[in-house]
């Protein structure tokens, strides 16, 4: 296995093939707005909606650079939280988790049309590692929200 086969297979742990631990695509299925924005009590916490905006952020952010496209939507680490509005609107969270797959598939496409040259000349291998421990870290914040809301269903 090359280091691009690497990447790409961590990529695909993070979001959707469940290996050591649960992919973020399980943590955003079958779960209604309502689910999606509750959050407990705590100025600090962020509702699982908020954190699949902070994930589409970023990783929208780093395919941009991939791709070699100016990135213009500079928003602070609390702002992109709110990258799209929370509401009560089933259609609208459902766009949300079709943004996190479509961004997962841009990614998952560069980085397996890249070459390990590439990967060096663009200093990218870091930057695909801090985002895939980033999705893993609040994956496991979402599970825990959804662990507490009662909505994690009991087979896992």
């Amino acid at each position: 296995m090359d280091r691009i086969e690497l990447l790409t297979n961590v990529l695909d742990s993070t979001f959707e093939k469940e290996s050591w631990f649960a992919p973020l695509k399980d943590g955003m299925e079958g779960i209604t707005a309502e689910q999606a924005r509750w959050k407990p009590a705590g100025e600090a916490a962020k509702s699982i909606w908020e954190n699949v905006n902070h994930l589409i952020y970023y990783k929208e952010r780093l395919v941009a650079k991939m791709e070699g496209r100016e990135w213009t939507q500079h928003l602070s680490g609390d702002e992109n939280f709110h990258l799209t509005e929370q509401t009560r609107e089933e259609e609208d969270w459902r766009k949300v988790v079709e943004r996190a797959e479509a961004v997962h598939l841009r990614l998952r496409e560069r980085l397996s049309e890249m070459t390990v040259e590439e990967l060096d000349q663009q200093s990218l291998e870091a930057e695909l590692l801090d985002i895939f421990l980033h999705d893993a870290y609040h994956t496991g914040q979402i599970i825990q929200l959804r662990k507490m809301q009662g909505s994690w269903p009991s087979r896992r």
